[in-house]
């Protein structure tokens, strides 16, 4: 099938120059309406292969200092996602991100162009090319090596037709799967909130300060590390889902620093994020940790679940009022003060008891639910990747036949939680 293509170094076929960024570029950037579109990987979605419009714009004289593209025009990632192409519907400046292929040949169509720089054809090609061991970045003189395989152009408009066609299907079936597992995330969520919002008789509201012995936080400061020390400095990113985790990055410090900055954790102490990502809870178990200034520990009294104040912080009823309450335009910050005066609903310890067995169950249940749907959206783009390679080997002659179903049903059932709920099934 593959006798009368041609193979083309990819710089035969197109202009390719890299972009450029003015500098310092904050001089450059504007609000008026003459600016020019300031293209930058953020402007790029995973699931477009168009790039329509831009968040910023700079100044007109900021072009001779950049390079200047136009509708029709091919950006590609030249590090962090390496390769990955867009097709220009617009025109501006693009920074030193990009690489742009201009003046393409009347021999390519130009979608035929977008898959095959997709495809696993031209991935391993860049891989092959792409220098750096921490930040991957594609040199521009071996872009130009690239070789392309080059059909006659009514093979081409054939090959297209048939991979829009599947890729069309397997899209629609790749959003319905999304829409499923942000589905599955957002009716837990909302059991969550109306568990701590619609509350039965016999609940209390108490602040925090009242149901803990002690209340604090981390070092303000940054402590000396010691790379084979035996205590890790944590903050409010190594806290997951009642768990603390341990990070490549997670820095160690030795006894000397630990005895310094140590608190009073033990096994009734809950741990907050309250600075950056807000609402990240962890159980403290032993481990040889110091704290960060982002994770705020509280001891809980007698009579109070720790496993039930974990999913009261984990629900909206808790991180809305955590966002109400935190200063920062970039970075949030809730306040120790704030903490202490957060009102915890609390029903008996036998209800706190019944209530963590049932949302334990659930939240179980939509953990599930979340592997099984993104293992359908790793399959689904998977199968992109492999009709993509039949489609540059010569393999794919015809429309395939593919049975896709996008529509999966969440098997998830919100039972009565003896707090005034409904039944609640999706």
């Amino acid at each position: 099938m593959r006798g009368n293509w041609e193979v083309k170094k990819l710089d035969e076929l197109c202009d390719i120059a890299r972009g450029g960024s003015p500098r310092p570029i904050k001089e450059f950037l504007t609000d008026e309406p003459e600016g020019v579109n300031w293209i930058k990987i953020s402007d790029a979605t995973a699931s477009s292969k168009y790039i329509y419009e831009t968040k910023q714009k700079i100044k007109p004289e900021g072009i001779r200092r950049s390079r200047l593209v136009h509708d029709g025009d091919f950006l590609l990632s030249n590090s962090m996602s390496f390769g990955r192409p867009y097709i220009m519907r617009t025109s501006g400046c693009i920074h030193d991100g990009w690489l742009v292929l201009g003046n393409i040949s009347e021999s390519l169509n130009h979608d035929y162009l977008y898959y095959f720089l997709g495809s696993p054809e031209a991935y391993q090609q860049f891989d092959d090319r792409a220098s750096g061991s921490t930040v991957r970045n594609l040199n521009i003189d071996l872009v130009r090596s690239v070789q392309i395989l080059v059909p006659p152009i009514e093979d081409q408009k054939r090959i297209v037709a048939i991979l829009d066609e599947a890729f069309a299907g397997i899209d629609t079936a790749i959003a319905n799967t999304e829409k499923n597992l942000a589905n599955a995330r957002e009716l837990f969520e909302s059991y969550l909130n109306l568990v701590f919002t619609q509350r039965g008789d016999g609940w209390e509201d108490k602040e925090l300060e009242e149901i803990t012995s002690k209340l604090g936080d981390g070092l303000h400061g940054t402590p000396k590390y010691t790379p084979d020390g035996e205590y890790h400095f944590i903050n409010g990113n190594n806290l997951n889902d009642g768990v603390i985790e341990f990070k490549e990055r997670t820095k160690k410090v030795s006894f000397e620093e630990f005895e310094k900055y140590k608190k009073e954790l033990n096994e009734r102490t809950v741990l907050v994020s309250i600075n950056g990502t807000l609402g990240n809870v962890a159980f403290y178990n032993n481990e040889k940790v110091i704290l960060g200034k982002s994770a705020c520990y509280f001891n809980l009294i007698d009579g109070v679940e720790k496993a039930f104040v974990k999913y009261v912080i984990q629900s909206p009823y808790f991180l809305s009022y955590a966002h109400r309450e935190a200063t920062g335009a970039t970075i949030k910050n809730v306040s120790l003060k704030s903490m202490r005066k957060f009102k915890v609903p609390l029903p008996s310890v036998e209800k706190q008891k019944e209530l963590v067995v049932l949302l334990d169950g659930l939240s179980a249940e939509t953990r599930r639910l979340e592997s099984i749907y993104q293992q359908k959206l790793n399959s689904l783009n998977e199968l992109k990747q492999s009709l993509l390679q039949k489609a540059f080997s010569g393999e794919l002659t015809a429309k395939p036949d593919i049975l896709i179903d996008g529509n999966y049903s969440h098997p998830l059932s919100f039972p009565r939680s003896g707090v005034g709920m409904k039944t609640e099934t999706l």
